[in-house]
């Protein structure tokens, strides 16, 4: 099944062969989002909130580029680099899906530079549900 590839201007540079996100039969697909900027210089080093906003704009901005919204979002994948910083992601977390929540799962890890303590990779459905 063809696909569309995301790439919001207003982004860097990737740092690896990747889009943004993808867009395919009513889905898009946001990849592993940092908080990273031109260069892949990291953002808001030791601030895993403010890492969380950044990371959670970018997805809204991946989305838009894509004719979704966060409303949009049925699953998040949420990776930390330190379960200290569970709670003020969470707390970042909640002001972006104050309603219903999507599924998703968390697990800590590494990530791809040591001073990104957050990622999160989205996948939203805007095709409408079929008729039963």
């Amino acid at each position: 099944m063809p696909f569309e590839p995301i790439n919001p201007p207003q982004f860097p540079t990737p740092i690896a062969p990747y889009s943004a996100g993808a867009k395919a039969n009513g889905m898009v697909f946001v990849s592993g989002m940092l908080a990273l900027g031109e260069g892949g210089v990291v953002l808001h080093p030791g601030d895993a909130a403010a890492q969380a906003r950044h990371i959670l704009e970018a997805i809204r901005i991946t989305l838009e580029a894509a004719s979704a919204t966060m409303a949009d979002i049925t699953f998040n994948h949420i990776f930390v680099r330190d379960w200290a910083d569970y709670a003020a992601v969470n707390a970042v977390y909640a002001e972006y899906f104050p309603g219903n929540k999507p599924a998703r799962y968390c697990i800590q890890c590494s990530l791809v530079k040591p001073d990104c303590l957050v990622e999160i990779a989205s996948i939203a459905c805007t095709a409408p549900e079929p008729a039963v």
